[in-house]
């Protein structure tokens, strides 16, 4: 998903190697996992579908929407890890009643592949970030279009079709492309490396949760 950090296109800020930004990014990433995979782990999903739906879905959003602002508008690192964790809780949170519907080696071969399948767009996004360029915007307007149609299949018509969940995947995986090639272009900053981990994982949790879908069908 596109932030603002992938405007910036000069700083003041200490540049750091390409390597030590590189290995900020997969850090940063890690600790998104790590943390999300704790929360799985520690908290019942029973406890977190007791909540009630307005106020999850409220603080869900605000929580993501907060920390969205602080990390893609700050120059501290410390404040976009912050803003980075903000996002990383809620996510989290939907991560464990999605995942608690499925069996363990399900999960585990959901990882696996997204896992590749990150590794493979990022070496992409690399390699043809001009492409990636060009295509975001047909991304962002098909991501919306999703969107609508399943809230209108959902709420309307109670029915979910599987074609739009490989559609999703298609459209993350063009994001991750687009973030990864994104945040080699920017200056190689702490901040930059953060800010740039914390869109990555947006689109590596929407992929993967995509992908557990479309495993758990048969």
């Amino acid at each position: 998903m596109e932030v603002d950090v992938f405007n910036r296109t000069q700083t003041t800020d200490k540049i750091i190697s390409a390597t030590a930004y590189n290995f900020t990014i997969g850090l940063t990433l890690c600790w998104g996992f790590a943390i999300n995979w704790l929360m799985v782990t520690n908290i019942s999903p029973e406890s977190i579908a007791a909540i009630n739906p307005w106020i999850f879905f409220i603080g869900y959003f605000a929580s993501c929407f907060f920390g969205l602002y602080l990390f893609s508008r700050s120059n501290n690192p410390l404040v976009s890890f912050i803003g980075y964790n903000f996002v990383v809780v809620p996510f989290g949170l939907i991560i464990n009643l999605v995942v608690s519907q499925y069996d363990e080696a399900l999960v585990s071969e959901a990882i696996r592949i997204t896992g590749l399948v990150t590794i493979g767009m990022m070496c992409l996004g690399s390699l043809f970030p001009a492409f990636f360029q060009k295509i975001v915007g047909a991304l962002t307007i098909a991501l919306l279009l999703v969107i609508v149609v399943e809230l209108i299949e959902v709420f309307v018509f109670g029915v979910h079709h599987g074609i739009l969940d490989w559609i999703v995947v298609l459209i993350f995986c063009g994001y991750i492309g687009y973030d990864w090639g994104r945040a080699n272009q920017i200056p190689k900053t702490l901040d930059n490396a953060i800010d740039s981990a914390a869109a990555l994982y947006m689109d590596i949790i929407n992929l993967f949760l995509r992908i557990l879908r479309i495993l758990g069908r048969k």
